[in-house]
């Protein structure tokens, strides 16, 4: 059973930046699709960022495109989300998942990532 743990969280004043880091555990998830979600207070767990097995593939929600980055380094079980120019409206808990092995491309369905991390809380605010 994979295990999932975020980190990299944080306060920051907009317009800066932030990395968060997951790493995996337990299983080996070199072949699965990975993402980022985020939930925000009273509202739905929304995706933000998926990235393919070799990270040759990426899909961003249209609120993060041009800000944030996606990355994975296989080798250290590990993804990333570098969060550029940071708005307030990007406030949530932040966590990752893991997704169903493809052999390329990505899947933006959230049913379809199974073990998801605790989460790690990022706050923008001045």
């Amino acid at each position: 059973q994979v295990k999932l743990v975020e980190s990299g969280g944080g306060v920051v004043q907009p317009g800066t930046s932030l990395r968060l880091s997951c790493t995996a555990s337990g299983c080996d998830t070199n072949w699965d699709v990975m993402g980022w979600f985020r939930q925000a207070p009273g509202k739905e767990r929304e995706l933000v960022a998926v990235i393919s097995w070799s990270g040759a593939s990426q899909f961003y929600s249209e609120s993060v495109k041009g800000r944030f980055t996606i990355s994975r380094d296989n080798a250290k079980n590990t993804m990333y989300l570098q969060m550029n120019s940071l708005k307030p409206e990007d406030t949530a808990a932040y966590f990752c998942a893991d997704g169903p092995a493809l052999r390329s491309g990505v899947t933006t369905e959230m049913r379809e990532f199974t073990a998801w991390g605790q989460g790690t809380q990022v706050t923008v605010s001045s």
